[in-house]
């Protein structure tokens, strides 16, 4: 139920689909307006020219039945002309219809369906209300007065009763077809007019997608422009504001790579010259800044490597489980708990080991920097997706802080501070090196400490382990 509900209300809210029920009512209200007022305006003035002349020829009708009415003259009247001739009198009661006048008295709720169905064995009593719904607004009716349009009566001098109306003819048996085809050329309407729109708008979709992937950096490919309108005119300014913004991240990253090409040289030479200086304190604090100062400059290097994505990577065969072992115990140093749980029948998969070696250290050096023991580091098949975590037991990060983790240079002050070390990239390469291998990264409260999780798609598996 729920499904369907979410299904409606999906439905109902793309705009092409509002859009085809507006024009939908509106047409609607305007043919019922219109159809409406037509009828008010030429409908009494019709009545007014036409019922006269009906009339007159009921009335000649009615002569020539005689007085007392003749049934022969009647029934080769009804063969004739398609109409429904019934007499009722002293002399006379003959109905060339019954069928249609019990059909009238069950609408009226005069006769039950059963008798509206089978022929009548007895006359009916005058009909002064047995007529369509059309026929109300007659007047009241004397013995010579027409009522509506498909009922008149006429009295003739013997004191018989005449009621003339239409007969059995073709179109009054198909309303019924006629109101189904009808349903189903709307709906069919209907549709064809929704494709139409939903073609006329489709390059909305393709504006949505492409702003998803420029909002994830990828600028490739661009917005298709599919018409000369609005819509498209709006794509091709949407991949004209793209091109900019590529061109300045492009800029930017150049501009980085370069600033930390250049900075290696006099870091290099200003390390050799501290290590020229006598031991002591300044000397053990000069020598922390300058190692700090190369792995930033390391680490924007690899950002800035890592924002191509999968070109950046060099895949290559790898026991992944054996490769986070050896990565997990070079960090952890003997006197922390650690527990180590790795699914050795993973097989080899396809990962740049480098960029993985690098995950793991970071991943594992904020949980020693910031947590507590006992460690638990974590590497399984799950469904389609290869599943990295680790975990630490300390004082965790607030779960307003948990959607930025991942960002440049963010640090949660509560938890995180320059005294601990760590400028604020080690999440955000572990976040670079997920992506590019086509994962994601995810931190979570453990409560307690802090757990973070990296699912790749589990397609990287090139052979199992047997």
């Amino acid at each position: 139920m729920n499904a369907l509900v979410q299904a409606v209300r999906r439905l109902t809210g793309a705009l092409g689909m509002r859009m085809v029920l507006l024009f939908l009512v509106l047409a609607l209200a305007l043919t019922a307006v219109f159809t409406g007022g037509m009828q008010r305006a030429i409908g009494g003035g019709w009545r007014a020219l036409v019922r006269p002349l009906v009339a007159d020829y009921v009335d000649r009708l009615a002569d020539e039945l005689g007085s007392p009415p003749d049934v022969g003259r009647a029934r080769a009247l009804v063969e004739r002309l398609p109409l429904s001739v019934r007499i009722a009198g002293p002399q006379v009661n003959w109905d060339s219809h019954p069928h249609l006048r019990a059909l009238r008295a069950q609408r009226r709720g005069m006769l039950p369906p059963w008798m509206a169905s089978e022929p009548l064995p007895f006359p009916l009593p005058p009909m002064h209300r047995m007529m369509h719904p059309e026929d109300d607004d007659a007047p009241a009716a004397g013995d010579d007065t027409e009522r509506g349009w498909l009922l008149l009566t006429r009295t003739t001098a013997d004191g018989h009763t005449l009621e003339f109306g239409l007969g059995d003819v073709p179109w009054r048996h198909r309303p019924r077809s006629i109101g189904w085809f009808t349903l189903a050329l709307l709906l069919g309407l209907t549709a064809l007019a929704y494709l139409v729109m939903r073609h006329w708008l489709r390059p909305l979709g393709d504006i949505r997608a492409g702003a998803v992937r420029y909002g994830q950096g990828q600028f490739d490919p661009p917005i298709p422009v599919r018409s000369d309108d609005e819509l498209g005119r709006l794509a091709g300014q949407i991949n004209t504001m793209a091109g900019a913004l590529r061109h300045m991240l492009d800029a930017k990253r150049a501009l980085l790579l370069s600033i930390s090409h250049e900075l290696r040289s006099p870091l290099t030479r200003a390390r050799l010259n501290a290590e020229l200086v006598d031991d002591g304190p300044s000397r053990d604090a000069l020598l922390r800044d300058l190692g700090e100062m190369r792995e930033l400059i390391s680490d924007l290097l690899e950002s800035e490597r890592l924002a191509a994505g999968h070109a950046a990577l060099l895949r290559e065969p790898v026991d992944l489980a054996a490769l986070v072992e050896i990565a997990v115990h070079e960090q952890v140093p003997a006197d922390w708990a650690l527990e180590l749980d790795l699914d050795a029948d993973l097989g080899t998969v396809a990962v740049d080991p480098a960029r993985w070696r690098l995950l793991v250290r970071n991943l594992v050096g904020n949980a020693l920097r910031h947590g507590q023991p006992p460690l638990h580091v974590r590497l399984h098949r799950e469904a389609d997706a290869l599943v990295f975590s680790v975990r630490d037991h300390g004082p965790g990060v607030a779960p307003e802080a948990l959607a930025q983790l991942g960002e440049a240079f963010y640090r949660p002050d509560a938890a995180r501070g320059r005294s601990s070390g760590g400028v604020g990239l080690g999440l955000y390469l572990c976040r670079l090196v997920a992506q590019a291998h086509g994962g994601r990264l995810v931190a979570r409260a453990a409560a307690p400490g802090l757990e973070v999780t990296v699912r790749v798609p589990a397609a990287l598996a090139l052979t199992p382990s047997r």
